[in-house]
């Protein structure tokens, strides 16, 4: 417990000490997986997201969702005006076919996206996926987006 309250420490300093270096306002549009194949908004270090998630639980089988969630943003890396950075988050999701279907499941999520060029942008993380009656899922998250800073 005290090591879990010293990391949340860390995180949350590090969000504040890094909150200056991101831009004031983000729109982007997602175009796969990560967070969700739809739109985010961020502002300075926080970000709210909603779109369609795709996901292989199983090896050729795609289980879909519907997708809503928050991330927090931090350690912004590099010197560019919009700098790649970690990020860390939760979503809710709702289940669209196969065993999940009309299911309702938590997202937790995190990892880091590189700012490639200019709003362009490559995110690579992970997920744990929970949901009652189901095994905790771990799946890999990449995605990519393109950003629009104002």
């Amino acid at each position: 417990m005290k090591q879990s309250l010293i990391v949340l420490l860390l995180l949350i300093s590090a969000t504040a000490f890094s909150q200056s270096r991101f831009s004031k306002n983000e729109f982007s549009i997602n175009g796969f997986r990560n967070p969700s194949i739809g739109l985010e908004y961020r502002m300075k270090n926080m970000s709210v997201h909603a779109g369609y998630y795709i996901t292989a639980l199983e090896a050729g089988i795609t289980t879909k969702f519907v997708k809503t969630g928050l991330t927090a943003w931090f350690l912004p890396v590099g010197k560019k005006e919009n700098p790649s950075s970690f990020y860390a988050g939760a979503s809710y999701l709702r289940g669209i076919n196969l065993d999940y279907n009309k299911e309702n499941a938590l997202g937790l999520e995190a990892g880091f996206r590189w700012m490639i060029w200019k709003g362009f942008n490559f995110r690579i993380g992970g997920i744990a996926l929970i949901a009652k009656g189901h095994d905790v899922k771990i799946n890999p998250t990449p995605g990519i987006s393109y950003s629009f800073f104002f």
